[in-house]
C-alpha cells in the first residue's frame, strides 16, 4: 500500500536536486547541448526516490499532470508571443522602432535609456514578458545594430522588465506576495524601495560604464548602414508606434493578457497586409515558421528573422519538462524538505528575513517557476514571522527579492526560458549583465543581517486588528 504522506528526509530529497545540477553544467558546459534532459533526468530522479518512499505511480503521475497544469498558462502566452513577434516584424513595427532607436538614443547611454524604458513599461503593465517580447525584441534589434554585445542588452532589458514586475501594483507577483504575507500592497511597494532602488543605481551606473567603453566611431558606420537598409526595405513611419503604444493603454485598462496579445497580433498582421503590402498566404506562413528577412544585409538580416509559432516549441517543451520536474518535488514533500532544513538556521528575525531570500531563490532553481518561488517560502514561514513579531511587509519583500527578481537567472526557469525564445540570449550568457536581478536579493540579505529597515509589531492590547503600530526595537513588541 502506498503511504501518500510519507516524509522523505533531507539527504534522499537532496538527490533529484544534486543530480540535475550535475547533469545540467555537464550537458550545457562540456557538451553543449540543451536543457531538456538533464531536467528530465533529475524528474525521473525525484519519482525513483518518491516510489522508493512509499508513494504510488499513480500518485506520481498526477503530480505531473499537477505541474504541467500550472505551466499551460504561460504556454499560451509563449504561443502568443512567437505570433506577435513575426507579425510585428513583418509589418515593419520592429523595423520602425529600430529605426527610431537608432536615430535617436547614443550608444553612449542606450543601455540605461533601455533599462529605464524597460521598466516604465513593465511599471504601467505589470508584465515582464509584454515588455520583454516587444520592447525588448526592439531593444535586442537596435543594441545589436549599435555592435553592442547581445547578452548586455538582454541583460539590460531584463534588469528593467524585472524592476517593473517587483514594483508595480498591477504585476500578479507584486499582488501574490503581498497577499501571502498579509501585507498592504502599497506598504510591501515601499518597503520594497529600500532594497530595489540601490539595485536599480548599481545597474544604471553599470550600464552606463559599458556604453562609454564602445567605440563610437566604428558603432556611428555600422548604424547608417543599418538605418538606410530599413529605410530600403521597409515603410518606416512614427504612425507604427501606436501598435505597440497600445499595448501599456491595454493593459493598464485592466484587459486581459491573452486578449491584449491577440489585439497586438491582428494589428501587426494588418500593418503587414494594408502597410507593407503583403499578401495573406505569405502572412500565414510567416505566423506560423517565423519571418525570414531578406534585405541583403547582414546584420539586419539576423536582427529581423525571428519569430513565429514553431520558434516557441523548444520553450514550450523546456517549460512543460521543468514543470515536471517540480510538480513532483514540490508534492512529494521533497522541496518542503530542502526549505524546512534551511529555516533551521534562523534565530533571529534578522536572519529569519535573510534565509527566507535565500530559500525563495533554492525554490526558483528546484521549481523553475517564479510562483511557486513566492507561495511556498511563503506558507512555510508565514508563522515564524509571526512568532518573531516581524511586520508581514518584511516577508512579503523577502518573497519578491529572492523569487521574483531572481526568476530570470535560473537557466530552465519559465522566465529565462521566455527571455530566450524572445530575445535569442540565454540566461547562461545575459545573467552576468543582469545587474539589478542578482545585486537586489544582495543588497536584501546585506540589510537583513544588519537590521536596516527590519520593521517589528506593536500590537495595542485595546485594538484586535493586526498590526497596528511598528517599531524597529523588538523588544517593543509582542506576539499578537
Amino acid at each position: 500500500m502506498s503511504k501518500q504522506s510519507q516524509d522523505i528526509p533531507f539527504f534522499a530529497a537532496m538527490l533529484p536536486f544534486i543530480v540535475m545540477i550535475v547533469t545540467m553544467m555537464t550537458t550545457i558546459m562540456i557538451f553543449e547541448g540543451s536543457p531538456h534532459i538533464p531536467l528530465l533526468i533529475g524528474a525521473v530522479t525525484a519519482g525513483i526516490v518518491a516510489w522508493f518512499n512509499g508513494y504510488s505511480w499513480e500518485a506520481l503521475e498526477s503530480y505531473i499532470y499537477d505541474g504541467i497544469k500550472k505551466v499551460l498558462p504561460a504556454v499560451v502566452i509563449l504561443i502568443l508571443v512567437g505570433l506577435l513577434i513575426s507579425s510585428w516584424v513583418a509589418g515593419g513595427v520592429v523595423g520602425a522602432m529600430t529605426y527610431y532607436g537608432l536615430e535617436f538614443l547614443s550608444p553612449d547611454y542606450f543601455l540605461p535609456a533601455l533599462l529605464l524604458i524597460c521598466a516604465f513599461s513593465t511599471l504601467m503593465m505589470g508584465s515582464s514578458w509584454s515588455t520583454i517580447g516587444t520592447l525588448g525584441v526592439a531593444g535586442m534589434a537596435a543594441g545589436t545594430s549599435m555592435g553592442l554585445p547581445p547578452a548586455a542588452i538582454a541583460g539590460a532589458v531584463v534588469s528593467g522588465a524585472f524592476f517593473g514586475d517587483k514594483m508595480s501594483p498591477l504585476s500578479d507577483t507584486t499582488i501574490l506576495a503581498s497577499g501571502i504575507a498579509g501585507a498592504n500592497i502599497f506598504t510591501h511597494i515601499r518597503h520594497m524601495l529600500y532594497t530595489t532602488i540601490p539595485g536599480l543605481v548599481i545597474a544604471l551606473i553599470v550600464f552606463m560604464f559599458m556604453a562609454h567603453s564602445t567605440d563610437a566611431g566604428e558603432l556611428s558606420q555600422s548604424i547608417g548602414t543599418v538605418v538606410n537598409s530599413l529605410q530600403a526595405n521597409y515603410i518606416i513611419s512614427p504612425w507604427l508606434f501606436i501598435i505597440p503604444l497600445l499595448i501599456p493603454v491595454l493593459a493598464t485598462s485592466k484587459v486581459p493578457a491573452i486578449p491584449t496579445l491577440l489585439i497586438g497580433i491582428v494589428l501587426g498582421s494588418l500593418s503587414y497586409l494594408w502597410i507593407q503590402g503583403g499578401d495573406m498566404k505569405t502572412l500565414f506562413s510567416v505566423l506560423q515558421g517565423g519571418y525570414v528577412s531578406d534585405t541583403g544585409n547582414e546584420t539586419v538580416d539576423s536582427l529581423l528573422s525571428q519569430g513565429g509559432l514553431e520558434s516557441m516549441m523548444y520553450t514550450v517543451s523546456l517549460a512543460m519538462i521543468a514543470m515536471i520536474f517540480g510538480g513532483i518535488m514540490e508534492s512529494t514533500g521533497m522541496l518542503s524538505a530542502l526549505v524546512g532544513k534551511v529555516v533551521r538556521l534562523a534565530r533571529s528575525g534578522r536572519s529569519l528575513c535573510a534565509v527566507t531570500v535565500g530559500s525563495s531563490f533554492l525554490t526558483n532553481v528546484v521549481t523553475a517557476e517564479q510562483y511557486i518561488s513566492i507561495i511556498i517560502p511563503g506558507r512555510m514561514y508565514a508563522q515564524s514571522f509571526r512568532d518573531k513579531k516581524l511586520h508581514p511587509k518584511n516577508l512579503s519583500r523577502a518573497l519578491e527579492d529572492g523569487g521574483t527578481i531572481t526568476s530570470p537567472l535560473v537557466p530552465w526557469s519559465t522566465d529565462a526560458i521566455f527571455v530566450y525564445s524572445a530575445l535569442g540570449v540565454s540566461a547562461w550568457s545575459y545573467a552576468p549583465y543582469a545587474v539589478l536581478n542578482y545585486s537586489v536579493p544582495i543588497i536584501s540579505i546585506a540589510m537583513a543581517l544588519a537590521g536596516f529597515k527590519i520593521v517589528y509589531q506593536r500590537v495595542s492590547e485595546t485594538d484586535d486588528s493586526a498590526y497596528t503600530q511598528e517599531t524597529n526595537d523588538p523588544s517593543l513588541s509582542y506576539k499578537r
